[in-house]
């Protein structure tokens, strides 16, 4: 298992780093890292976050599309902004959607933390749909959802999930600094890119 715990977290490294470059090309990284740990979801009773990399799987195609018609002339997605009614209702559907995918999981399997692991799902789908929207929100979303499942990687022992949803913090800060400069070109410095 371990070995494929490495497979998944490279790529899952490689797609986010390909990400926060603003590069088209996440996508089927990001695609073929999710088929990976579907697996290891699967087999560590973690049902939510299995259940989530198939909604990825879906989102990372409709990202794909989005993203290869928005590009810049460096061949680099173009950033968006998302106006804060927008995100406050996307965040209520968030919560709506742990409170659901939480109660479902507690009441008719034997998930492991299916209260937490509902909530960290319904929340990476909202930043997984920014992302794909190319909102730099989704940047913030991400750093706070990575440092949960940190903690909740250690706790089921996934230990190199654990490691890379800690490097994933490093990567999403990273990115929001990408996207940032991206956002206001003028005020980035020449050398940046």
């Amino acid at each position: 298992m371990d070995a494929i715990e490495l497979v998944g977290a490279a790529l899952s490294a490689w797609a986010v780093w390909l990400t926060a470059r603003r590069r088209p090309w996440c996508w089927p990284v990001g695609f073929a890292s999710v088929l990976v740990y579907g697996w290891i979801f699967i087999h560590a009773r973690l049902y939510s976050d299995a259940l989530l990399q198939a909604a990825f799987a879906g989102l990372i195609v409709y990202g794909w599309l989005r993203w290869i018609r928005h590009l810049d002339s460096d061949g680099r997605v173009q950033v968006a902004t998302l106006p804060v009614r927008r995100l406050a209702i996307q965040l209520m559907i968030g919560v709506v959607g742990a409170l659901a995918l939480g109660y479902a999981m507690h009441r008719w399997t034997n998930a492991a933390l299916p209260w937490l692991d509902a909530a960290l799902t319904a929340f990476s789908l909202v930043a997984q749909w920014w992302q794909g929207r190319r909102h730099i929100a989704a940047w913030w979303l991400w750093i706070v959802v990575d440092v949960i499942y940190v903690g909740e990687y250690v706790y089921k022992d996934l230990l190199i999930t654990a490691v890379l949803y800690a490097g994933f913090v490093a990567l999403a800060a990273m990115g929001l600094r990408q996207w940032r400069r991206a956002e206001h070109p003028l005020e980035a410095p020449a050398a940046a890119g």
